[in-house]
């Protein structure tokens, strides 16, 4: 399998929200960051850190616009999809990968935290308006004249 194609199938496993899978691609000593936040290190930090995502999160897309690879490196460019219930998000994504023996050893995500921000709004307003829509109307009393 080409590096290309571990990382496809490491993002297309992470869609199916199947972590157990997603893992098997995860090389040891990986580390997953979200930069600027702090790295997880090894596979026991990275497993416990999509455990969480799946346990909040309900559903995850990752679009990708670009792939390139170069050696051991694989840098995607794309959306990313967040759900959790009825909210919503999405924004874009730039990330690096490195691949050695097969694995993942290195998954670096970087995003612009404003738009992320953004995105997390207009989730919310939607989630909102949703709940808004859905509470049941009581009929006005009319009075006759």
């Amino acid at each position: 399998m080409s590096e290309t194609q571990i990382v496809t199938g490491f993002l297309s496993a992470l869609e199916d929200l199947d972590v157990d899978r997603a893992l098997t691609y995860a090389a040891p000593e990986i580390v997953y960051q979200n930069v600027p936040l702090p790295p997880a290190r090894g596979l026991a930090a990275v497993e416990k850190t999509l455990r969480a995502m799946s346990r909040y999160g309900s559903g995850f897309e990752a679009r990708i616009h670009n792939i390139a690879a170069n050696g051991p490196v694989v840098l995607t460019e794309r959306t990313d999809v967040l759900e959790a219930g009825a909210w919503r998000a999405e924004f874009w994504v730039c990330g690096t990968f490195k691949v050695e023996d097969d694995r993942i050893t290195l998954w670096r995500d970087y995003f612009d935290w404003t738009t992320f921000l953004a995105a997390s709004a207009k989730g919310l307003g939607g989630v909102l308006l949703s709940a808004l829509n859905a509470r049941p109307r009581t009929p006005r009393k009319t009075t006759a004249a």
